[in-house]
């Protein structure tokens, strides 16, 4: 019987935003194996007991992302951690997407400004600014060149809590395609999912935003797949990756590009699509925690 830990978050008296989290559980020990979901936080947790220990809804770690780091590291000495510890330092900051850009795959194009950086926005197009490291649309906007003003206090804001920024172009075909998400599991594509835009004009960059408006279950394109493919291929050293997420948008060509790719702690969005992706998920875990 193996043992899994699915490391999670602690929402405090709140319940838990993570749908998938229960599910998993009951169908993982439904297959025979010893699950809990724990805080990746908790102190008192004996990581080690475990065959695998699969970070899920972390969701909290963005706010402390050294913190989270160092836990992965000390749990990748003591079992076997998913997906691996390179890869969770890798993608837990946002500039990977240059990595993505020099590898030559499509993402959307991303500029950094960090703390004494010159303060340099777009003055003809909107554009959108975010931290390198958040989850949920936190401390991301969208602005017009006559926002300027505004943006930089953004800037400043962020800097103030040693965040780094991302300026991005604000792509509109989001407002009209949506943003897709391609889950793969064990190396093999599982299911596809749309949402609409997040970022709607206006909307401070530190109001909680809807994360995930008008979700609906998607079928992938053979572009898209393309795309998300190539963006798995281009994570450095090639590791094993029990998961990921490709979320992409259409650039001013009507091409996909990559938003973002969720290896650490992505929303797998089990409950809009088919008992046959939950099989799929399930039999991946399996697979991971029998070849400790």
């Amino acid at each position: 019987m193996p043992r899994i830990a699915l490391a999670t978050y602690d929402p405090g008296p709140k319940p838990s935003k993570d749908r998938d989290l229960p599910v998993l559980v009951e169908a993982l020990r439904a297959a025979g194996a010893e699950v809990v979901a724990v805080p990746w936080d908790d102190a008192g947790t004996d990581w080690g007991a475990y065959d695998l220990v699969v970070i899920r809804s972390t969701w909290d770690y963005t706010w402390r992302a050294a913190e989270f780091v160092a836990w992965a590291e000390r749990i990748a000495k003591v079992t076997r951690l998913a997906n691996p510890v390179q890869v969770v330092r890798w993608n837990t900051d946002k500039r990977y997407l240059g990595d993505l850009a020099a590898a030559g795959v499509p993402v959307v194009p991303t500029r950094y400004l960090a703390a004494g950086d010159p303060v340099d926005l777009p003055d003809d197009h909107e554009y959108v600014v975010k931290p390198t490291s958040g989850a949920g649309a936190r401390f991301a906007a969208r602005y017009t060149p006559d926002e300027h003003e505004t943006a930089v206090r953004q800037l400043e804001r962020m800097h103030a809590e040693g965040l780094t920024a991302m300026v991005q172009p604000y792509l509109t075909h989001v407002d009209v395609s949506g943003e897709r998400a391609l889950l793969f599991f064990g190396g093999r594509f599982v299911h596809a999912s749309r949402k609409g835009a997040v970022l709607a004009r206006g909307t401070a960059y530190d109001d909680d935003k809807v994360s995930h408006p008008d979700l609906e279950p998607w079928t992938a394109t053979e572009a898209e797949l393309s795309v998300a493919e190539r963006a798995l291929a281009a994570v450095p050293d090639a590791p094993e990756l029990l998961y990921a997420r490709v979320d992409l948008v259409d650039g001013p060509d009507g091409e996909p590009c990559v938003m973002e790719l969720e290896l650490v702690e992505p929303n797998l969005f089990l409950d809009l699509h088919p008992e046959s992706s939950l099989t799929a998920v399930v039999e991946a875990v399996l697979a991971a925690a029998a070849s400790r």
